[in-house]
Protein backbone atom coordinates (compact mmCIF):
# COMPACT_ATOMS: atom_id res chain seq x y z
CA UNK A 1 0.00 0.00 0.00
CA UNK A 2 1.43 3.47 -0.86
CA UNK A 3 1.28 5.77 1.95
CA UNK A 4 -1.57 7.98 0.68
CA UNK A 5 -3.51 4.66 0.57
CA UNK A 6 -2.24 4.17 4.43
CA UNK A 7 -3.14 7.37 5.21
CA UNK A 8 -7.12 6.89 3.76
CA UNK A 9 -7.56 3.71 5.59
CA UNK A 10 -6.26 5.44 8.95
CA UNK A 11 -8.64 7.80 8.13
CA UNK A 12 -11.89 5.67 7.24
CA UNK A 13 -11.13 3.47 10.91
CA UNK A 14 -11.63 6.51 12.47
CA UNK A 15 -14.24 7.29 10.56
CA UNK A 16 -15.50 3.99 11.15
CA UNK A 17 -15.48 4.65 15.30
CA UNK A 18 -17.10 7.54 15.24
CA UNK A 19 -19.90 6.36 13.07
CA UNK A 20 -20.23 3.42 15.86
CA UNK A 21 -20.10 5.73 18.35
CA UNK A 22 -22.85 7.91 17.03
CA UNK A 23 -24.92 4.50 16.59
CA UNK A 24 -24.87 3.32 19.99
CA UNK A 25 -25.46 6.80 21.14
CA UNK A 26 -28.60 6.80 19.15
CA UNK A 27 -29.54 3.62 19.59
CA UNK A 28 -29.44 3.82 23.79
CA UNK A 29 -31.40 7.57 23.18
CA UNK A 30 -33.98 5.38 21.60
CA UNK A 31 -33.86 2.60 23.79
CA UNK A 32 -34.15 4.82 26.96
CA UNK A 33 -36.76 6.92 24.84
CA UNK A 34 -38.97 3.64 24.30
CA UNK A 35 -38.19 1.65 27.65
CA UNK A 36 -36.65 3.86 30.86
CA UNK A 37 -39.50 6.12 30.94
CA UNK A 38 -42.07 6.53 33.51
CA UNK A 39 -45.70 7.38 33.15
CA UNK A 40 -45.08 11.08 32.91
CA UNK A 41 -42.11 10.79 30.64
CA UNK A 42 -38.90 10.85 32.72
CA UNK A 43 -35.71 9.64 32.91
CA UNK A 44 -34.89 8.98 36.33
CA UNK A 45 -31.81 8.80 38.32
CA UNK A 46 -31.22 5.73 41.36
CA UNK A 47 -32.23 7.16 44.77
CA UNK A 48 -29.44 9.02 46.97
CA UNK A 49 -29.30 8.67 50.49
CA UNK A 50 -28.05 12.38 51.49
CA UNK A 51 -27.95 13.94 54.76
CA UNK A 52 -26.40 16.49 56.84
CA UNK A 53 -25.42 17.78 60.81
CA UNK A 54 -25.72 21.30 59.34
CA UNK A 55 -29.06 23.06 58.10
CA UNK A 56 -29.22 22.67 54.52
CA UNK A 57 -27.83 20.43 51.37
CA UNK A 58 -27.31 22.04 48.11
CA UNK A 59 -25.83 21.55 45.01
CA UNK A 60 -22.84 22.63 43.11
CA UNK A 61 -24.04 25.60 40.78
CA UNK A 62 -25.94 24.30 38.05
CA UNK A 63 -24.70 26.52 34.89
CA UNK A 64 -26.94 26.68 32.11
CA UNK A 65 -25.69 29.44 29.55
CA UNK A 66 -25.73 31.84 31.40
CA UNK A 67 -22.77 33.56 29.57
CA UNK A 68 -23.20 36.63 27.42
CA UNK A 69 -23.49 34.65 24.07
CA UNK A 70 -25.07 31.15 24.96
CA UNK A 71 -27.65 30.24 23.54
CA UNK A 72 -30.31 27.97 25.28
CA UNK A 73 -33.89 26.73 23.70
CA UNK A 74 -36.67 27.53 25.72
CA UNK A 75 -38.89 24.32 26.72
CA UNK A 76 -35.77 21.55 25.72
CA UNK A 77 -36.03 20.14 28.83
CA UNK A 78 -38.15 19.36 31.92
CA UNK A 79 -36.23 18.09 35.10
CA UNK A 80 -38.13 16.49 38.64
CA UNK A 81 -36.40 16.74 41.86
CA UNK A 82 -38.16 14.36 44.78
CA UNK A 83 -37.06 14.56 48.68
CA UNK A 84 -38.15 12.03 51.26
CA UNK A 85 -37.39 13.05 54.93
CA UNK A 86 -36.48 9.67 56.56
CA UNK A 87 -37.89 10.57 59.97
CA UNK A 88 -40.89 11.89 58.76
CA UNK A 89 -39.96 15.32 59.50
CA UNK A 90 -41.72 18.39 57.68
CA UNK A 91 -38.92 18.72 54.46
CA UNK A 92 -38.51 21.79 52.20
CA UNK A 93 -36.61 21.28 48.07
CA UNK A 94 -36.46 24.02 46.03
CA UNK A 95 -34.83 25.52 43.02
CA UNK A 96 -33.33 29.11 42.40
CA UNK A 97 -30.64 31.15 41.39
CA UNK A 98 -26.99 30.73 43.06
CA UNK A 99 -26.68 33.93 43.83
CA UNK A 100 -29.55 33.86 46.08
CA UNK A 101 -29.30 30.76 47.23
CA UNK A 102 -25.79 32.15 48.70
CA UNK A 103 -27.38 34.84 50.11
CA UNK A 104 -29.74 33.40 52.20
CA UNK A 105 -26.95 30.44 53.04
CA UNK A 106 -24.16 31.87 52.63
CA UNK A 107 -23.66 32.14 56.52
CA UNK A 108 -25.18 29.15 57.59
CA UNK A 109 -23.94 26.00 58.35
CA UNK A 110 -24.28 23.41 55.73
CA UNK A 111 -23.11 20.91 52.98
CA UNK A 112 -22.68 21.11 49.38
CA UNK A 113 -23.26 18.08 46.99
CA UNK A 114 -19.91 17.40 44.94
CA UNK A 115 -20.65 14.04 43.55
CA UNK A 116 -23.65 11.99 42.86
CA UNK A 117 -22.03 8.39 41.48
CA UNK A 118 -23.60 5.13 42.16
CA UNK A 119 -25.83 5.41 45.28
CA UNK A 120 -22.83 5.10 47.78
CA UNK A 121 -20.52 7.26 46.23
CA UNK A 122 -21.87 11.24 47.05
CA UNK A 123 -19.07 13.63 47.74
CA UNK A 124 -19.75 16.69 50.04
CA UNK A 125 -17.89 19.52 50.99
CA UNK A 126 -19.20 21.07 54.43
CA UNK A 127 -19.45 24.96 54.81
CA UNK A 128 -19.35 26.20 58.55
CA UNK A 129 -21.21 28.52 59.85
CA UNK A 130 -24.31 29.52 62.27
CA UNK A 131 -28.57 28.64 61.36
CA UNK A 132 -30.13 30.24 58.83
CA UNK A 133 -32.18 33.28 59.47
CA UNK A 134 -35.31 32.61 58.12
CA UNK A 135 -37.19 29.16 57.47
CA UNK A 136 -36.86 28.76 53.87
CA UNK A 137 -40.20 28.98 52.79
CA UNK A 138 -40.28 32.19 53.85
CA UNK A 139 -38.16 33.27 50.66
CA UNK A 140 -39.60 34.88 47.62
CA UNK A 141 -36.22 33.63 45.18
CA UNK A 142 -37.33 30.31 44.48
CA UNK A 143 -38.82 29.33 41.01
CA UNK A 144 -39.91 26.03 42.12
CA UNK A 145 -40.44 24.72 46.01
CA UNK A 146 -42.51 22.75 48.08
CA UNK A 147 -42.62 21.94 51.57
CA UNK A 148 -44.77 19.32 53.85
CA UNK A 149 -44.82 16.04 55.06
CA UNK A 150 -43.79 12.83 52.83
CA UNK A 151 -42.14 13.33 49.45
CA UNK A 152 -42.01 16.60 47.62
CA UNK A 153 -41.68 16.90 44.04
CA UNK A 154 -40.67 20.03 42.25
CA UNK A 155 -41.35 20.15 37.93
CA UNK A 156 -39.00 22.80 36.70
CA UNK A 157 -38.71 24.05 33.11
CA UNK A 158 -35.25 24.35 32.51
CA UNK A 159 -34.07 27.54 31.51
CA UNK A 160 -30.66 30.02 31.18
CA UNK A 161 -28.79 30.88 34.28
CA UNK A 162 -26.90 29.47 37.17
CA UNK A 163 -29.15 27.81 39.49
CA UNK A 164 -28.89 25.79 43.25
CA UNK A 165 -31.11 23.20 43.99
CA UNK A 166 -31.70 23.09 47.93
CA UNK A 167 -32.90 20.74 50.41
CA UNK A 168 -33.88 21.32 54.37
CA UNK A 169 -36.04 20.96 56.99
CA UNK A 170 -38.79 23.00 56.38
CA UNK A 171 -38.22 24.69 59.62
CA UNK A 172 -35.19 25.25 58.93
CA UNK A 173 -33.71 23.06 61.85
CA UNK A 174 -30.16 20.74 61.73
CA UNK A 175 -29.92 17.35 61.26
CA UNK A 176 -31.18 17.05 57.26
CA UNK A 177 -31.54 13.50 55.91
CA UNK A 178 -33.82 12.98 53.06
CA UNK A 179 -33.89 9.98 50.33
CA UNK A 180 -33.36 11.90 47.04
CA UNK A 181 -34.01 11.26 43.15
CA UNK A 182 -33.78 13.45 39.93
CA UNK A 183 -35.84 13.23 36.65
CA UNK A 184 -35.57 14.91 33.29
CA UNK A 185 -37.77 14.75 30.28
CA UNK A 186 -36.45 15.84 26.99
CA UNK A 187 -39.00 16.49 23.84
CA UNK A 188 -36.71 15.59 21.24
CA UNK A 189 -35.14 12.62 23.06
CA UNK A 190 -36.25 10.38 20.39
CA UNK A 191 -35.51 12.50 17.21
CA UNK A 192 -32.03 12.79 18.76
CA UNK A 193 -31.66 9.16 19.10
CA UNK A 194 -33.16 8.44 15.72
CA UNK A 195 -30.81 11.56 14.22
CA UNK A 196 -27.73 10.20 15.70
CA UNK A 197 -28.50 6.94 14.55
CA UNK A 198 -29.19 7.94 11.01
CA UNK A 199 -25.90 10.46 10.69
CA UNK A 200 -24.10 7.31 12.26
CA UNK A 201 -25.06 5.13 9.59
CA UNK A 202 -23.64 7.24 6.86
CA UNK A 203 -20.72 7.65 8.35
CA UNK A 204 -20.28 4.01 8.20
CA UNK A 205 -21.32 3.69 5.12
CA UNK A 206 -18.97 6.64 3.77
CA UNK A 207 -15.88 4.70 5.76
CA UNK A 208 -16.74 1.70 4.21
CA UNK A 209 -16.43 2.96 0.70
CA UNK A 210 -13.41 4.74 1.27
CA UNK A 211 -11.39 1.53 3.05
CA UNK A 212 -13.00 -0.58 0.09
CA UNK A 213 -10.93 1.87 -2.34
CA UNK A 214 -8.03 2.32 0.11
CA UNK A 215 -7.49 -1.54 0.35
CA UNK A 216 -8.37 -2.59 -3.27
CA UNK A 217 -5.80 -4.61 -4.88
CA UNK A 218 -2.86 -2.80 -6.84
CA UNK A 219 -3.08 -2.28 -10.46
CA UNK A 220 -0.16 -5.12 -11.23
CA UNK A 221 -2.20 -7.81 -8.69
CA UNK A 222 -5.78 -6.84 -10.65
CA UNK A 223 -3.98 -7.30 -13.53
CA UNK A 224 -3.24 -10.95 -12.59
CA UNK A 225 0.71 -10.38 -12.25
CA UNK A 226 1.88 -12.99 -9.12
CA UNK A 227 2.38 -11.37 -5.82
CA UNK A 228 5.06 -11.83 -3.52
CA UNK A 229 4.18 -14.51 -1.23
CA UNK A 230 5.30 -16.67 1.82
CA UNK A 231 6.43 -19.83 1.42
CA UNK A 232 4.49 -22.75 1.42
CA UNK A 233 3.69 -24.10 4.38
CA UNK A 234 4.32 -27.45 5.05
CA UNK A 235 1.61 -30.21 6.51
CA UNK A 236 0.67 -29.48 10.05
CA UNK A 237 2.79 -26.81 10.41
CA UNK A 238 1.89 -22.93 11.41
CA UNK A 239 1.32 -20.44 9.49
CA UNK A 240 3.82 -18.54 11.47
CA UNK A 241 7.49 -19.48 11.44
CA UNK A 242 9.45 -18.43 14.51
CA UNK A 243 13.20 -19.81 14.82
CA UNK A 244 16.42 -18.95 16.58
CA UNK A 245 19.82 -20.32 16.78
CA UNK A 246 21.43 -20.21 20.06
CA UNK A 247 24.99 -18.76 20.20
CA UNK A 248 27.41 -21.24 21.11
CA UNK A 249 29.84 -18.52 22.85
CA UNK A 250 27.41 -16.31 24.82
CA UNK A 251 29.06 -14.33 27.66
CA UNK A 252 28.65 -14.81 31.39
CA UNK A 253 27.45 -11.48 32.37
CA UNK A 254 26.30 -9.81 29.56
CA UNK A 255 22.51 -10.83 30.40
CA UNK A 256 23.10 -8.44 33.11
CA UNK A 257 23.09 -5.26 31.57
CA UNK A 258 20.89 -6.14 28.31
CA UNK A 259 17.62 -4.34 30.01
CA UNK A 260 19.89 -0.90 29.32
CA UNK A 261 20.98 -1.83 26.11
CA UNK A 262 17.39 -2.59 24.80
CA UNK A 263 16.07 0.84 25.91
CA UNK A 264 16.72 2.24 22.15
CA UNK A 265 14.77 -0.76 20.59
CA UNK A 266 12.10 0.05 23.55
CA UNK A 267 11.50 3.30 22.85
CA UNK A 268 11.51 2.72 18.97
CA UNK A 269 8.62 -0.43 19.41
CA UNK A 270 6.87 1.66 21.47
CA UNK A 271 5.95 3.63 18.80
CA UNK A 272 5.74 0.50 16.31
CA UNK A 273 3.47 -0.66 18.79
CA UNK A 274 0.86 2.27 18.34
CA UNK A 275 0.92 2.14 14.64
CA UNK A 276 0.59 -1.92 14.66
CA UNK A 277 -2.52 -1.62 16.57
CA UNK A 278 -4.18 1.04 14.22
CA UNK A 279 -3.23 -0.83 11.20
CA UNK A 280 -4.61 -3.80 13.03
CA UNK A 281 -8.09 -1.77 13.08
CA UNK A 282 -7.94 -0.70 9.41
CA UNK A 283 -7.04 -4.63 8.75
CA UNK A 284 -10.23 -5.47 10.76
CA UNK A 285 -12.51 -3.04 8.62
CA UNK A 286 -10.81 -4.58 5.50
CA UNK A 287 -11.28 -7.78 6.33
CA UNK A 288 -14.93 -7.76 6.96
CA UNK A 289 -15.62 -5.67 3.90
CA UNK A 290 -13.53 -7.40 1.66
CA UNK A 291 -12.20 -10.30 3.28
CA UNK A 292 -8.75 -9.71 2.28
CA UNK A 293 -6.21 -8.35 4.95
CA UNK A 294 -4.15 -5.38 3.19
CA UNK A 295 -0.60 -6.72 1.90
CA UNK A 296 1.14 -3.68 2.67
CA UNK A 297 -0.26 -3.25 6.13
CA UNK A 298 -0.17 -7.10 6.41
CA UNK A 299 3.80 -6.92 5.38
CA UNK A 300 4.48 -3.78 8.27
CA UNK A 301 2.69 -5.69 10.91
CA UNK A 302 4.92 -8.87 10.86
CA UNK A 303 8.28 -6.46 10.44
CA UNK A 304 6.75 -5.04 13.56
CA UNK A 305 6.25 -8.83 15.27
CA UNK A 306 10.19 -9.18 13.13
CA UNK A 307 11.69 -6.64 15.30
CA UNK A 308 9.86 -7.80 18.15
CA UNK A 309 11.01 -10.90 18.39
CA UNK A 310 14.18 -10.39 17.54
CA UNK A 311 14.95 -7.98 20.79
CA UNK A 312 13.08 -10.37 22.74
CA UNK A 313 15.40 -13.30 21.77
CA UNK A 314 18.33 -10.81 22.12
CA UNK A 315 17.13 -9.73 25.74
CA UNK A 316 15.06 -11.72 28.65
CA UNK A 317 12.31 -13.83 26.65
CA UNK A 318 15.21 -16.31 25.15
CA UNK A 319 18.50 -14.60 25.79
CA UNK A 320 19.64 -16.53 22.86
CA UNK A 321 22.60 -14.54 21.22
CA UNK A 322 24.54 -11.78 21.89
CA UNK A 323 24.81 -10.31 18.44
CA UNK A 324 22.37 -6.56 19.07
CA UNK A 325 19.51 -7.09 16.99
CA UNK A 326 19.26 -4.33 13.88
CA UNK A 327 16.59 -1.49 13.48
CA UNK A 328 14.62 -2.82 10.71
CA UNK A 329 11.45 -4.70 9.60
CA UNK A 330 12.78 -6.27 6.64
CA UNK A 331 14.39 -9.94 7.32
CA UNK A 332 17.85 -9.60 7.97
CA UNK A 333 20.78 -12.19 9.11
CA UNK A 334 20.30 -12.51 12.71
CA UNK A 335 19.80 -15.42 14.46
CA UNK A 336 16.42 -14.97 15.21
CA UNK A 337 13.66 -15.43 12.83
CA UNK A 338 9.86 -14.81 12.38
CA UNK A 339 7.77 -14.48 9.64
CA UNK A 340 3.73 -15.00 8.21
CA UNK A 341 2.46 -16.49 5.44
CA UNK A 342 0.22 -13.90 4.09
CA UNK A 343 -3.24 -15.59 3.37
CA UNK A 344 -5.04 -14.35 0.20
CA UNK A 345 -8.65 -14.35 1.77
CA UNK A 346 -9.99 -14.10 5.39
CA UNK A 347 -13.06 -15.53 7.01
CA UNK A 348 -15.28 -12.21 7.74
CA UNK A 349 -17.64 -13.51 10.47
CA UNK A 350 -14.49 -15.02 12.24
CA UNK A 351 -12.68 -11.91 12.29
CA UNK A 352 -15.18 -10.40 14.84
CA UNK A 353 -15.02 -13.07 17.34
CA UNK A 354 -11.98 -14.80 16.89
CA UNK A 355 -9.77 -12.06 18.32
CA UNK A 356 -11.28 -11.81 21.59
CA UNK A 357 -13.88 -14.81 22.11
CA UNK A 358 -12.34 -17.48 20.49
CA UNK A 359 -8.93 -16.65 21.44
CA UNK A 360 -9.54 -16.92 25.28
CA UNK A 361 -8.47 -20.29 25.94
CA UNK A 362 -5.00 -18.94 24.57
CA UNK A 363 -5.12 -16.02 25.97
CA UNK A 364 -5.38 -18.37 29.94
CA UNK A 365 -2.40 -19.85 28.86
CA UNK A 366 0.11 -16.90 27.30
CA UNK A 367 -1.28 -15.33 30.50
CA UNK A 368 0.91 -17.70 31.91
CA UNK A 369 3.67 -18.37 30.14
CA UNK A 370 4.46 -14.19 30.48
CA UNK A 371 3.14 -13.09 33.66
CA UNK A 372 1.01 -15.33 35.57
CA UNK A 373 2.95 -17.13 38.39
CA UNK A 374 3.04 -15.24 41.39
CA UNK A 375 4.08 -16.20 44.64
CA UNK A 376 3.47 -14.21 48.24
CA UNK A 377 3.92 -14.56 51.57
CA UNK A 378 2.41 -13.10 54.53
CA UNK A 379 2.45 -11.56 57.85
CA UNK A 380 0.47 -13.28 60.78
CA UNK A 381 -2.18 -10.79 60.65
CA UNK A 382 -3.16 -11.89 57.12
CA UNK A 383 -1.35 -8.93 55.39
CA UNK A 384 0.42 -9.59 52.46
CA UNK A 385 3.76 -8.20 52.83
CA UNK A 386 5.95 -9.71 49.63
CA UNK A 387 4.66 -10.59 46.64
CA UNK A 388 7.01 -11.94 43.51
CA UNK A 389 5.72 -11.80 40.29
CA UNK A 390 6.41 -13.65 36.67
CA UNK A 391 5.33 -16.18 34.02
CA UNK A 392 6.92 -19.21 33.32
CA UNK A 393 8.98 -18.27 30.13
CA UNK A 394 10.87 -15.20 32.77
CA UNK A 395 11.11 -17.88 35.14
CA UNK A 396 13.02 -20.41 32.84
CA UNK A 397 15.12 -17.50 31.47
CA UNK A 398 16.36 -16.32 34.36
CA UNK A 399 17.47 -20.08 35.77
CA UNK A 400 19.39 -19.92 31.73
CA UNK A 401 20.80 -17.02 32.92
CA UNK A 402 22.00 -18.14 36.44
CA UNK A 403 23.73 -20.73 34.42
CA UNK A 404 25.07 -18.81 31.99
CA UNK A 405 26.64 -16.87 34.94
CA UNK A 406 28.00 -20.23 36.82
CA UNK A 407 28.44 -22.45 34.33
CA UNK A 408 28.50 -20.15 30.82
CA UNK A 409 26.52 -23.00 29.67
CA UNK A 410 22.92 -22.47 28.56
CA UNK A 411 21.12 -26.03 28.69
CA UNK A 412 19.76 -26.82 25.11
CA UNK A 413 16.69 -28.67 26.86
CA UNK A 414 16.03 -25.27 28.44
CA UNK A 415 16.47 -23.55 25.10
CA UNK A 416 14.59 -26.02 23.20
CA UNK A 417 11.27 -25.69 25.91
CA UNK A 418 11.51 -21.59 25.97
CA UNK A 419 11.75 -21.71 22.15
CA UNK A 420 8.42 -23.43 22.40
CA UNK A 421 6.93 -21.55 24.60
CA UNK A 422 7.62 -18.38 22.54
CA UNK A 423 6.42 -20.06 19.59
CA UNK A 424 3.01 -20.49 21.11
CA UNK A 425 3.03 -16.86 22.56
CA UNK A 426 3.42 -15.28 19.00
CA UNK A 427 1.34 -17.96 17.38
CA UNK A 428 -1.34 -16.55 19.33
CA UNK A 429 -0.65 -12.92 18.52
CA UNK A 430 -0.78 -13.52 14.97
CA UNK A 431 -3.85 -15.03 15.20
CA UNK A 432 -5.04 -11.84 17.25
CA UNK A 433 -3.63 -10.01 14.96
CA UNK A 434 -6.19 -11.25 12.52
CA UNK A 435 -3.06 -12.56 10.39
CA UNK A 436 -4.40 -16.07 9.99
CA UNK A 437 -7.57 -18.04 10.56
CA UNK A 438 -5.87 -21.09 11.70
CA UNK A 439 -6.57 -22.03 14.91
CA UNK A 440 -3.41 -21.94 16.96
CA UNK A 441 -2.68 -25.65 18.10
CA UNK A 442 -2.44 -26.45 21.86
CA UNK A 443 1.32 -28.01 21.62
CA UNK A 444 4.39 -26.71 22.20
CA UNK A 445 6.67 -27.38 19.39
CA UNK A 446 10.15 -27.40 21.08
CA UNK A 447 13.43 -26.67 19.11
CA UNK A 448 15.30 -23.92 17.95
CA UNK A 449 13.95 -24.82 13.79
CA UNK A 450 10.49 -25.30 12.96
CA UNK A 451 11.80 -28.79 11.54
CA UNK A 452 12.96 -29.52 14.95
CA UNK A 453 16.69 -29.45 14.05
CA UNK A 454 19.10 -27.97 16.48
CA UNK A 455 22.13 -25.33 15.01
CA UNK A 456 24.41 -23.08 16.79
CA UNK A 457 25.12 -19.87 15.51
CA UNK A 458 28.66 -19.44 14.76
CA UNK A 459 31.06 -16.96 16.49
CA UNK A 460 31.47 -13.60 14.33
CA UNK A 461 34.48 -12.60 12.92
CA UNK A 462 35.10 -10.35 15.36
CA UNK A 463 32.95 -11.19 18.71
CA UNK A 464 31.45 -8.24 20.38
CA UNK A 465 33.53 -7.43 23.21
CA UNK A 466 32.98 -9.12 26.70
Amino acid sequence: MKPGRIIAALVAVIIALVAVGLLVGGGALVWAHTTQRDADGFLESPTYDLKTTGYALTSSDIDIASRPGDWWPGDLADVRFEATAVDDTDVFVGIGPSGDVDGYLGAAAHDEVTNLGIPADVGYRTVTGGEPATPPGDQSFWVASSEGTGTQTITWDVAAGEWSIVVMNADAGPDVSVAFTAGARMGLLLGLGIGLAIFGLLLGIAAAALLVWATRPARKEADGEAVPSAAAIPAGAYPLTIEGDLDSDLSRWMWLVKWILVIPHIIVLAFLGVAFVLLTMVAFFAILFTGQYPRGIFDFNVGVMRWSWRVAYYSYSALGTDRYPPFTLQPADYPARLDVAYPQQLSRGLVLVKWWLLAIPHYLIVGLFTSGLVWWSTDLGGDKVLKLGGGVIGLLVFIAALSLLFTARYPRGLFDLIMGLNRWVYRVGAYAALMRDEYPPFRLDLGGREDGSEAYEQPMASPPVR
